[in-house]
């Protein structure tokens, strides 16, 4: 039976059993269901704390899990990362007062407060800086203000609430994260992870994806392709009507009016949409 950890709480956690639940995975419907068996995929579920789920399955005890890639590092365990995910997106950077502390090289000798010390202890390291580490849970905004620190280290989105500790960010990000599948570095090849990552990657195939169907004169059938190329090739067939093409193509969703805008120039008429629920591509 192939075992899974999923995320129990959190930022992951939703987005997590919903993209399962798109690749056809049974989850549960009860938050405090911490154990769940798909008897139709042999698969079991179990819903653990994200800062946890690295440690797990390094550890050999479960064969999958999805967590955080910032939480991955930060635990230091033995893991291969399978596949992004694509979803829980975060950047890491260094803040501070101003002027205070304007560079990385400069945080040597210096308090660094964070909810990740693993990563950053191992980012400082990679370059030589040694800087006093202090650990914190949840926010860590006010520990320069308080004199808990020189600087911190966490989560930056818009800087708003940075800015309103009277901190600003330095240096290059320490990481871009984002969710992950992993397993154990040494795990063997195993049909069940490779079938599961197949689905994953259908759905996130899926949602950047949409359909798009058209109709357009045979003489015209060559610029329209041009815009749209699809994956492997677009799909053309003649119409009832003399002298007429359909053409069906995969297309981001994220483009999808600019090029109906350039195929119904173009001389395409009949355009419409699809959502793409699965793929396997």
């Amino acid at each position: 039976m192939l075992r899974v950890a999923v995320p129990n709480k959190g930022s992951l956690s939703e987005p997590a059993s919903q993209m399962l639940s798109e690749a056809g995975y049974r989850q549960r419907s009860d938050s405090k269901e911490l154990v769940l068996v798909d008897v139709e995929h042999d698969t079991e579920f179990f819903f653990l704390r994200p800062r946890d789920i690295a440690i797990y399955v390094g550890s050999g005890q479960l064969d999958v899990g999805i967590t955080g890639e910032d939480l991955l590092l930060d635990s230091g365990a033995k893991v291969d990362v399978v596949l992004q995910l694509g979803f829980a997106r975060s950047t890491f950077r260094f803040a501070a007062r101003p002027s205070t502390v304007t560079t990385v090289e400069e945080l040597a000798g210096k308090r660094v407060a964070t909810a990740y010390p693993g990563l950053v202890d191992a980012y400082l390291s990679e370059r030589a800086i040694h800087a006093q580490i202090i650990r914190l849970d949840g926010a860590v905004e006010t520990a320069v203000r308080l004199d808990v620190a020189d600087a911190i280290a966490d989560v930056v989105e818009t800087g708003t609430t940075l800015r309103h500790a009277g901190l600003e960010t330095f240096g290059e990000p320490l990481l871009k994260s984002q969710a992950v599948l992993i397993r154990r570095a040494d795990a063997q090849q195993s049909s069940q992870v490779e079938q599961m990552v197949r689905r994953l990657q259908g759905v996130m195939v899926a949602r950047k994806y949409v359909l798009m169907d058209y109709d357009i004169p045979n003489e015209l059938v060559e610029q329209a392709v041009a815009i749209t190329p699809g994956i492997e090739s677009p799909t053309v067939a003649p119409l009832m009507r003399e002298g007429w093409s359909a053409v069906r193509s995969m297309v981001p969703a994220s483009e999808t009016n600019r090029i109906m805008d350039e195929l119904y120039e173009v001389g395409a008429r009949g355009i419409i949409v699809t959502g793409i629920h699965a793929s396997r591509l």
